[in-house]
């Protein structure tokens, strides 16, 4: 291995181990003091809960462990966004479970709480996936309620997903750990079955202090609305126990017992291991996406056996396209390349920018996929779409939409890695978040924003500059200087891994190790939903 290789491989792992650091940072919730006065009252963690619930030496692929990173740091964080959600197996039965985080503000829901739930019922009913709720919950979070309750995104559409889930056939189970308090009752009794834990599960329209203040009347939590009385009185919850533990098992019980579901069909062979060493993708890609590479090389460390079938290899090259498997799947893979090549005019950066050429071959190669049922998977390095008179004289707009309507029409599942930069319109072409991926996924070394830094810093600070100027201002040099460091650290921020997984445009960050892994646990659960749309691209100029 080179010298540029052992740099990247140092700087990338030394990015894994900080994502790793800050997830155990994440971990722990509201804090050590919250997590004991949990266990004073016979409550595990929420993680705790869903280690207890998913089958044994299965794995867990989180979803939004970074939501509401460095946010709301005013009102003392929202870790987690104060819920542990993912994709679990529970009896052989893939399914997503999401756990509230009583410690985090007795799990009250903040903005980013509600937004990371309906992520998760969003994964749940494009997948048919049936969910697991781990109830715990004050509600919704007063000082912030004009921005969680009445919108069409926010609070309320939680039970309005419940009701179009179970319509949609897919099962939903609430166990109530905790408090389950006002419009958040609705969630468990419209769920298909409600379990509660006696002495701490609660489920109320009003609490004690709201039912004094309303009518008057003195009344304790558990005989307003406890396990006893929804069991046994109005009939609302299905089952009482006395420890979580009994409740989680008999959550498995119910699972296990759940029928088989029509799958969509997408093809799956024996998985092979890659025969180029995944361990080596931390050395490829650069930690500051400042170095060429060949995506190729990345490619082949993630599909099995190595082989990749490329597909218009000498034409468009600024994205790379081709056949694969992934842990088995069949895939169709669409790639940004950074590598430098030998032209008749010497040595060529392809710097991840997309080149009319390109979009029309990444558009066919979508296009085919569709045709084939061949879910996609899009890896994400690209800084955009080529600019000046020549691309635009070729109708680089023109090719570009072309590459654009593709993705959005594509009907197959696709799922997006975010290996690299991820600027502007190059986010849209490559299946960025508003292009409904599945599943997205950033490598720690992500950055996404409408320009690179250096060019948005320049650009921001000029603006500045003439306003400046057209006041009368005069900046000298020292001064512009530190005006543009400021600038470029605050566009920094902004465009990190964790900035975007905090505020989930993407569903999480991982270790570049873990790609091949969240590729077949995406597909895995696509292959659940025999619901496939026929894949009409539209009106486009060609």
């Amino acid at each position: 291995m080179n010298l540029d290789f052992n740099k990247n491989e140092d700087a990338m792992k030394l990015a894994v181990s900080q994502m790793k650091q800050r997830h155990a940072q994440v971990s722990l919730g509201g804090g050590k003091k919250a997590i004991e006065k949990g266990r004073e009252k016979g409550k595990m963690t929420p993680r705790e809960r869903i280690q207890y619930l998913i089958d044994k030496d299965s794995v867990f692929t989180e979803i939004g462990a970074f939501a509401g990173w460095e946010m709301y740091e005013e009102h003392g964080g929202c870790p987690a966004g104060g819920t542990v959600a993912g994709l679990g197996y529970v009896c052989g039965r893939q399914c997503v479970i999401v756990a509230n985080d009583n410690t985090v503000k007795a799990g009250a829901w903040f903005p980013i709480t509600g937004k990371k739930n309906l992520r998760l019922q969003e994964i749940a009913m494009e997948n048919h996936l049936p969910v697991i709720y781990i109830v715990d919950s004050a509600g919704v979070y007063l000082p912030m309620q004009d921005e969680i309750f009445p919108d069409k995104e926010h609070f309320g559409r939680i039970f309005r997903n419940n009701a179009q889930m179970s319509a949609m056939g897919i099962s939903q189970i609430a166990a109530v750990m905790g408090s389950c308090v006002a419009g958040g009752a609705y969630l468990p009794i419209m769920s298909d079955e409600t379990l509660m834990v006696e002495g701490n599960g609660s489920i109320f329209l009003a609490g004690p202090y709201l039912v004094k203040a309303a009518i008057g009347e003195d009344i304790d939590i558990q005989t307003l609305g406890g396990a006893k009385t929804h069991t046994e009185i109005s009939g609302i919850a299905d089952y009482k126990f006395d420890t979580e533990q009994e409740c989680l098992d008999q959550v498995r019980r119910i699972m296990d017992k759940l029928g088989e579901t029509p799958r969509a069909g997408f093809d799956r062979a024996q998985p092979l291991a890659p025969k180029k060493d995944p361990g080596e993708l931390y050395g490829i890609v650069s930690a500051d996406n400042s170095k060429a590479y060949d995506v190729v090389e990345v490619i082949e460390r993630l599909v099995d056996n190595s082989e990749f079938d490329q597909f218009k290899e000498d034409y468009g090259k600024t994205i790379v396209c081709g056949y694969a498997r992934i842990d088995g799947w069949a895939v169709g893979i669409v790639a940004n390349q950074r590598k430098i090549v030998k032209s008749g005019k010497g040595e060529m950066q392809l710097g991840g920018v997309i080149y009319n050429d390109s979009a029309d071959k990444a558009a066919r190669f979508i296009q085919n996929c569709n045709q084939k049922k061949i879910p996609l998977v899009f890896l994400q390095d690209v800084t955009g779409f080529m600019v000046g008179s020549r691309s635009e004289h070729s109708g680089i707009i023109k090719d570009g939409a072309k590459l654009v309507n593709a993705v959005a029409n594509s009907v197959v599942p696709k799922i997006t890695i975010i290996i690299g930069n991820s600027y502007g319109a190059g986010n849209y072409a490559m299946c960025g978040k508003a292009y409904d991926p599945r599943f997205i996924y950033a490598w720690p070394n992500a950055k996404i924003a409408v320009m690179g830094g250096e060019q948005a810093a320049k650009t921001l600070l000029q603006i500045q500059v003439a306003s400046l100027k057209a006041k009368g201002e005069t900046i000298d040099p020292e001064k512009e200087k530190e005006l543009l460091k400021q600038i470029t650290d605050k566009y920094a921020a902004q465009t990190s891994s964790y900035y975007a997984a905090a505020r989930l445009w993407v569903d999480e960050i991982i270790d570049p190790a873990e790609t091949r892994r969240v590729i077949s646990e995406g597909i895995n659960a696509a292959n659940h939903n025999p619901e496939m749309k026929e894949f009409k691209t539209g009106v486009f100029q060609v």
